[in-house]
């Protein structure tokens, strides 16, 4: 009996992803839930655990194919046939190179890069013309606009001549490299024999997964500080928890003091650093530009007195954590506010599509968190039907997967309107950029004491600068300031939220 191994649901409107590395190979034993390989979407990298424990007979869906949602990715068999492969594993090293005896040469070409994905950059060689190599051993790296793909190499040989070098960008059916198969793939299997104990932790060419290294580089280990369990000796990001878990820690920064600068009367050149963007800054400035250039975006500004608020919350904050079991934090008092806001101007709640005008009679609030790696916008659905201590969790939860980077593609779609928290970072004034194709975007800043005039004496109170930037294709100025003036009048008098009014 066998069991499916298939592709997971990925997200609201992900339809495919890419095999970015497997973990086992055919012939190995694994356990309920153990990880057998990574996909890697437009956004997000999702591993895919074993449903079931017994023998990983067959896998259906190599490194670098693009699959769909459902498809099939491998066959597990129950534990009886698990003996079988193993004792098949010893003679299948030296295969290709017996297979590949007629001395032609294979083109490597650029793997199925995703929908819509027309072009991409070689960012690394792991290989230099004239190394030997393995069927299956990574080559090169790509970038494209938001993953990386790895080229595995399409059988064993010599790698005769490199097409593309590094930092040349390719399209979607471009030759990379050229390997000459045949007698001289003869001499791949040799080094692995000459010096076996190189090879036992980390054969040449060899990377872990997307997620395994950002994991590494996030506590700050090196590979050589985990052990290995997956295909090869593979680090998986388990593993890397795992030896956080054991207290495992880093050396590096020692040993990677940056050199010493040019002497200030050196060329100026010298003394500078230019590097390529990614592809992904390239795609976050590309869109962040097109938000300029499509909406007709304008900002309008106010303030906000937080005295009523802040009070409020050093009342109940005990109660509401004893309670609720989570800590009462101003982003609720703004969700709120501007949940009431956004039903008494809706069109700051609405989307252009076309000629129309799309109506939202429900609030996604998108809450902007900083991460590591960049900006991230988790959602929280229906934050107009959620109480204080609901939001509060939501937000809690979402910013302690972004700072993790274990949020879905699913959690990070479908928002209606979005606040974005400078203040946190010491902004004191900001003009928020659009997030298509929402039509408003709150910009919350530092809270400051400043002198006011209140009935006429000088007093000082914790002001809040507050902008909304909005769409004027579809909100007028009058329904911009009037939604600004309602969150105001909501969080200098917090009773009106509890009162709708």
């Amino acid at each position: 009996m066998s069991t499916e191994v298939r592709v997971p649901t990925l997200g609201e409107s992900v339809t495919e992803a890419t095999v970015a590395t497997w973990f086992k190979k055919p012939g190995d034993s694994v356990a309920v839930d153990e990880m057998l390989c990574e996909l890697e979407t437009d956004k997000v990298t999702v591993e895919v655990p074993s449903p079931a424990a017994g023998t990983l007979s067959e896998i259906v869906a190599a490194e670098g194919d693009t699959v769909g949602v459902d498809a099939l990715l491998a066959q597990i068999s129950d534990g009886a046939a698990a003996p079988e492969p193993k004792a098949e594993t010893p003679a299948q090293a030296p295969a290709p190179a017996a297979a590949s005896g007629g001395g032609e040469n294979i083109d490597v070409m650029v793997p199925t890069l995703g929908e819509s994905v027309t072009e991409a950059t070689v960012s690394s060689w792991f290989k230099a013309a004239g190394d030997a190599v393995a069927q299956d051993e990574i080559l090169c790296e790509l970038e494209t606009d938001k993953v990386s793909v790895e080229v595995p190499a399409p059988a064993a040989g010599v790698l005769s001549e490199i097409v593309a070098a590094e930092g040349t960008t390719v399209d979607a059916s471009a030759k990379l490299a050229v390997i000459a198969a045949g007698a001289a793939a003869a001499a791949a299997p040799a080094p692995a024999a000459a010096a076996p104990a190189a090879t036992a932790s980390a054969p040449a060419g060899m990377k872990d997964g997307p997620a395994a290294e950002k994991a590494l580089a996030e506590a700050g280990m090196t590979r050589d500080q985990v052990a290995g369990t997956g295909r090869d000796g593979r680090v998986t990001k388990s593993d890397v928890a795992a030896a956080v878990a054991a207290g495992g820690s880093a050396p590096a920064p020692a040993a990677t003091a940056p050199a010493p600068r040019a002497p200030v009367a050196a060329d100026q050149a010298a003394r500078e650093e230019r590097v390529k963007m990614t592809r992904l800054r390239q795609t976050i400035a590309k869109r962040l530009k097109d938000s300029q250039n499509t909406a007709a975006m304008l900002t309008t500004y106010n303030e906000v007195d937080m005295t009523e608020v802040m009070a409020l919350r050093n009342e109940y904050k005990d109660l509401f954590l004893k309670k609720h079991g989570v800590k009462l934090g101003f982003m609720s008092f703004f969700t709120k506010a501007c949940c009431h806001a956004l039903n008494e101007v809706p069109e700051v709640n609405a989307e252009i599509d076309g000629t129309d005008i799309v109506y939202k009679s429900y609030v996604n609030m998108g809450i902007a968190a900083g991460t590591p790696t960049g900006l991230v916008v988790p959602v929280i659905n229906d934050a107009d039907a959620m109480s204080f201590a609901a939001i509060e969790k939501a937000i809690a939860e979402k910013g302690a997967k972004a700072r993790d980077g274990k949020l879905s593609m699913e959690e990070m779609q479908g928002g209606t309107f979005t606040i974005s928290n400078g203040g946190v970072y010491g902004s004191l004034m900001s003009s928020p950029i659009l997030n298509p194709p929402q039509s408003g975007i709150l910009g919350m800043h530092k809270i400051q004491d400043r002198p006011m005039a209140i009935n006429g004496e000088v007093v000082i109170r914790p002001m809040m600068y507050l902008a909304l930037s909005y769409d004027h294709r579809i909100v007028d100025g009058k329904g911009a300031v009037t939604f600004l003036v309602r969150v105001k009048e909501a969080l200098e008098d917090p009773r009106r939220l509890l009162m709708d009014l």
